[in-house]
């Protein structure tokens, strides 16, 4: 007798039983409902016969491309943008319009990442339940409303209400990003694509160094620059939510600009990726698998402390005009950090592209310049202001490390609930980690700001010794699998079909698609 997963034949009330319990009522031949599997589960029938040609695989990919990842880099250039526009407004009047202590500034950085963290999970449930791109699309809008709201606020309490808005709508982004780009591509090509996307941040640094630095020259009276700033940004985020609802997809299954021979094959595609596209059920079971993985919380680790430092952001301005140059100077200089960030991200991602399994290596290597940053910072001498500028401006090679992360996380967890719940951990842990990093930023620290560069430089320590230490986890766990015979519990697996004339089909559902965790299917090879 051939045993099935409890995920995929059992109501709710017996997926809490436990696994030994639950094989032991199944039968050769399992049928599955369809809200069981992937949704991409029949289009995978089709092509599981079938050879799809190098090149036409290439095709495919490339107008997956031009399709979907324009509007992603648009909305994450959008959504850094708006989140840092708090930190390009303080030099352009907004502590003094709104009456802001050094404190109460810090709390409008807290806020928007407690906000993010208490939303983060109740996104991914909405992203898992709802379509990707619509829900995306919703929370896109509000938070459209939400900025251009900031140029009416006149106090902390206005700005605190507008900021909290923010960050429960910004939840959504990064992990729809994250679902989405498991959807259509390769675990090899998802770490460069996250990478596009992701490189983006830096080229909303460049932009908001622009707009800043117009802005700052605009004399309407009462209307000050930064309230300015706070309505363009608005308006732009409005028109993005809008191309959204209209051209992004959902998923490969029902994307507008594919043919259904193209969507076989795009399902073909990503079909060595072992995770299948998605499912709209909720599995207790995968939840608590997600929690009991030692993964799940060294990934959440490395975010918190990675994001530790990232209150940088709504520093920056205030610590490069505090090494000596004006307000214009600052902002054009920001546009450095974006150049930075960009080049950077661009090479590690295109490095782990070419060699395999190099992902936690080449993440440690990117984390060096920003421990030498931290320390040059700390050490050079105040008078020294080319110096400290190009020592805070090296801290931003890190970056790379986080967005390796990112694309490593979604590479090596299978199942949809555990996927949303792993990618819900790591996120939320990174609002923590943002949520405690301004707090480092006090008065009695400046100028020289020692406590708070020196936390940094430790969190980035730590995170090189989690890194290796996640290979290390899933390294072995390849060995043990690798010395285990072949599990056949998933190899006979049906969905019944029913056609127009009335008849039946049987398909079999192939392992890939049965939304099998990364821990039932014993197939599943972690990438390194």
């Amino acid at each position: 007798m051939k045993p099935q997963a409890p995920s995929l034949l059992e109501s709710d009330e017996k997926h809490a039983a436990s696994e030994k319990e639950l094989k032991s009522e199944l039968k050769d031949d399992a049928y599955v409902s369809s809200k069981e599997v992937d949704s991409g589960a029949e289009l995978a029938a089709e092509a599981a016969d079938l050879i799809l040609d190098p090149k036409e695989a290439i095709r495919i990919r490339r107008k997956i491309d031009l399709h979907i990842i324009p509007l992603m880099c648009v909305l994450y250039w959008i959504q850094f943008m708006d989140k840092t526009t708090l930190g390009s407004a303080a030099i352009l009047g907004i502590r003094e319009s709104a009456h802001l202590t050094v404190n109460q500034y810090n709390w409008l950085g807290t806020i928007f990442y407690l906000s993010y963290l208490v939303f983060e999970f109740p996104q991914n449930l909405c992203l898992q339940r709802f379509p990707v791109a619509k829900w995306m699309s919703f929370n896109i809008f509000v938070w459209s409303i939400a900025l251009a709201c900031h140029a009416a606020c006149t106090n902390f309490a206005g700005l605190f209400v507008v900021r909290l808005i923010l960050g429960a709508c910004e939840g959504s982004i990064t992990a729809g990003f994250l679902i989405v780009t498991s959807m259509f591509y390769t675990r090899n090509e998802q770490t460069v694509r996250v990478g596009w996307w992701f490189l983006m941040n830096g080229t909303a640094q460049i932009i908001m160094g622009f707009i800043s630095f117009g802005v700052a020259h605009i004399g309407t009276g009462k209307f000050k620059p930064w309230q300015w700033l706070m309505v363009i940004t608005g308006l732009m985020t409005l028109l993005t939510s809008i191309s959204f609802w209209l051209w992004f997809p959902d998923s490969p299954k029902t994307a507008w600009f594919l043919t259904r021979d193209e969507k076989v094959k795009a399902i073909r595609r990503i079909m060595e990726n072992q995770t299948g596209v998605e499912n709209k059920s909720f599995k207790k079971e995968q939840v608590y698998e997600a929690l009991m993985d030692p993964k799940t919380w060294l990934f959440a680790l490395f975010s918190a402390a990675n994001n530790v430092p990232n209150s940088i952001t709504n520093q920056r301005s205030i610590i490069v005009n505090s090494f000596g140059f004006t307000v214009l100077q600052t902002t054009l200089l920001g546009i450095v950090d974006g150049v930075i960030e960009i080049a950077t991200i661009w090479i590690g991602v295109e490095i782990c592209a070419r060699i395999p399994n190099s992902r936690a290596y080449i993440s440690c290597i990117f984390f060096i310049p920003n421990i030498l940053g931290t320390f040059l910072i700390n050490f050079l001498p105040w008078e020294n202001k080319i110096g400290l500028l190009f020592s805070q401006w090296i801290t931003g090679v890190g970056t790379t490390g986080f967005v390796l992360a990112l694309a490593w996380v979604s590479c090596v967890t299978a199942g949809h609930t555990k996927r949303v719940t792993v990618n819900a951990i790591m996120l939320s842990a990174y609002c923590i980690g943002n949520a405690v990093g301004p707090f480092m930023w006090q008065a009695r620290y400046k100028p020289r700001n020692h406590v708070p560069w020196i936390v940094t430089g430790v969190c980035y320590a730590s995170n090189i010794f989690v890194m290796l230490a996640l290979r290390w986890v899933m390294t072995r766990e390849n060995k043990r699998r690798d010395s285990e015979p072949r599990d056949t519990t998933y190899d006979e697996v049906y969905l019944e079909r029913e056609n127009g004339d009335g008849t039946i089909d049987k398909i079999r559902v192939d392992k890939e698609f049965l939304d099998l965790t990364d821990m039932q299917n014993r197939d599943f090879r972690y990438v390194l």
